[in-house]
Formats: C-alpha cells, sequence, structure tokens
C-alpha cells in the first residue's frame, strides 16, 4: 500500500489487520466487512466509510471497494442512497423477495412449485412454533385471528390476514432463517392465495372451513403440541392444494406477457 493510501488510515480503523489476498479482492473485502458486522464493529444504522477509506483499509482499488458495496447492498446488507453515506441495515427478507418473484416467474410452473415449496416448509415450521413459542407470539396469533375471522368473505382483508398468519407463526418458529423464507415468499404466496380466493364457489361454509383451520393451527401451538401443530398445518395445505394447483395451472397456462412485469 502507498504511504498516501496508509496515511489516510488510523488506529480506529474498523477494518485493521492487513491488506486482502489478491486473488479474490472483492470477496475478501465483503468477507472482512460483514465480520465486523457480525462481531458489533458496526452496527444496523452505522455509516460505512468512504469507498476511499475502504480500498485504503484493504489495499485495494477504489472500483473493487465499490463494487463490493453494491454487492452488500444487493444482499441487503447494507443501504445506498444517492449523496448519502452508505449504511449498515438490519437483515429482512427484501432480498428473497427479489429472488422469489424472479424464480417464479422465469418457469412456467413456478406457482405451482411455490405451492410445493410451502407444503414442504410449513408443518415444520409450525412444529417447531408449538415447542418454542411464547406468550406473546400466541397473543399475536389470536389478535390475527381476530382480524381473519372478521373478514370472512372480504378477499383483500382475508389475504393480509392470512399472510400476516403465516408469518406470525414462521417468527414463533424460533428460526430466523425459517422466518426469512415465509416473508421472502410472501408475494408468491399473495399471488397463490389471490388464485384460491377468486373461485366462484367461495361460500360461507367454505370460508368457515378455512378459517377453523387456521384456528387448529393456533390451538396446536397454544398447547405446545408439535405433531399436533404440523398435522394441523398438512391438513390445512391438504384441504387447499387441489383447488390451489388446478387454479395455477390454469393461470400458468394461459399467462400473459404482462403478468410478468407486475412488481
Amino acid at each position: 500500500m502507498s504511504d498516501p493510501a496508509r496515511s489516510m488510515l488510523d488506529e480506529d480503523d474498523l477494518f485493521a489487520g492487513g491488506d486482502v489476498v489478491p486473488m479474490r479482492l472483492g470477496d475478501a473485502v465483503i468477507q472482512r466487512i460483514t465480520q465486523a458486522i457480525h462481531d458489533g464493529r458496526l452496527k444496523p444504522g452505522d455509516s460505512l466509510p468512504s469507498e476511499a477509506r475502504i480500498a485504503a483499509s484493504f489495499g485495494v482499488s477504489k472500483p473493487i471497494a465499490r463494487e463490493a458495496i453494491r454487492q452488500l447492498a444487493a444482499m441487503g446488507v447494507v443501504h445506498i442512497q444517492q449523496g448519502k453515506p452508505t449504511r449498515v441495515q438490519a437483515l429482512d427478507a427484501a432480498p428473497l423477495d427479489r429472488f422469489y418473484r424472479f424464480a417464479v416467474r422465469g418457469r412456467a410452473n413456478g406457482l405451482t412449485e411455490a405451492v410445493e415449496l410451502r407444503r414442504i416448509l410449513e408443518p415444520p415450521i409450525a412444529a417447531h412454533s408449538a415447542e418454542r413459542r411464547t406468550i406473546e407470539d400466541v397473543e399475536k396469533l389470536d389478535l390475527i385471528l381476530a382480524r381473519m375471522e372478521d373478514s370472512l368473505g372480504n378477499v383483500p382483508r382475508w389475504i393480509e390476514a392470512d399472510l400476516d398468519f403465516h408469518e406470525a407463526v414462521a417468527a414463533s418458529s424460533g428460526n430466523r432463517l425459517l422466518d426469512f423464507q415465509i416473508r421472502g415468499l410472501r408475494p408468491v404466496i399473495r399471488e397463490v392465495m389471490e388464485i384460491f380466493n377468486s373461485r366462484e364457489a367461495r361460500g360461507p361454509e367454505d370460508w368457515q372451513r378455512t378459517f377453523e383451520r387456521h384456528v387448529r393451527v393456533v390451538e396446536a401451538i397454544r398447547v405446545g403440541d408439535p405433531a399436533a401443530a404440523s398435522a394441523a398445518m398438512n391438513t390445512h395445505f391438504e384441504a387447499a392444494e387441489a383447488a390451489i394447483a388446478e387454479l395455477a395451472n390454469h393461470r400458468e397456462d394461459h399467462h400473459e406477457p404482462e403478468d410478468d412485469a407486475r412488481p
């Protein structure tokens, strides 16, 4: 590293520890910045040093430092704003959200695959929730059930409450990665729910049966019965997936180009 670059650094350098390995400059910069976040030297809301300072810290060029920051932004680790410092942000599901929307749109049977993915993930998630839920988790689920009951027959309100229900179950599982997965799937799940709830034959009894399946999931979680929670979630999907698959396949077989442009 040149003397002018060294002069930019001092004993408070967040990334002190020597130059990075030349063979993998960008990856090494990303690894060292994320390590600073993991060990608490950088916290959500903190601003990153300037590109010039980062480049000097690691002994790399400014374009390499800039590209590393862009990759971190794509992963949702930092937030870039024009004319403002780049800041560390708390992890969220936004990158998964974008990925799943792209993946589903890129395959003719994408929505059907999304239904299968949910069927694989959500029964074990409910079992974990029954083992690990807190009183606050159950109270939140009860509030969502009340919203769902008030929304019977009102498709837009029901979908929002139903989405919140499945995210709340995942959040109460005690596993952040499962939580991120379900939140990342929200736009895909929304589309599946729109398909399911667009059926013309949904009468009051059908709405009530759907609601009661959600109630049974919560009751199993409430009493701390993992097997019952998993079984209740399985039953919920068994009752719905045939109609979902049929309607999803119909929509996928007849999709139009403008569908792919929807957010």
